[in-house]
């Protein structure tokens, strides 16, 4: 539905822009990621900002979840109104994961 409204942000670059600027969404990170100092960055920016995170298993998985065939490291889903249930559920959801420090 993100993908559908392009309301989506995919890769690393994109997704460090919109934080600097300070949009809002939810972001899903790859835990394949190598080297993983090029996201460990992401997770400190993420809380200080109040911005919903998780982390996924595969960037291939999550690129294809993007409609894209190639693999993404890092995506950024931003609110629209055409799915903005779904969107309040989501983060809802994934601010009750527990973090283990």
């Amino acid at each position: 539905k993100a993908q559908a409204s392009k309301s989506i942000r995919k890769g690393i670059k994109e997704v460090q822009k919109s934080l600097r600027k300070g949009e809002k969404g939810i972001v899903v990170l790859a835990g394949d990621v190598s080297p993983m100092d090029i996201i460990s960055h992401i997770p400190v920016v993420c809380e200080e900002a109040d911005i919903p995170y998780c982390y996924t298993p595969s960037k291939q998985d999550l690129g294809e979840s993007c409609g894209s065939k190639r693999q993404a490291c890092m995506v950024m889903i931003m609110k629209h109104d055409s799915y903005s249930d779904d969107f309040a559920e989501l983060s809802t959801k994934i601010g009750e994961i527990p973090t283990s420090y």
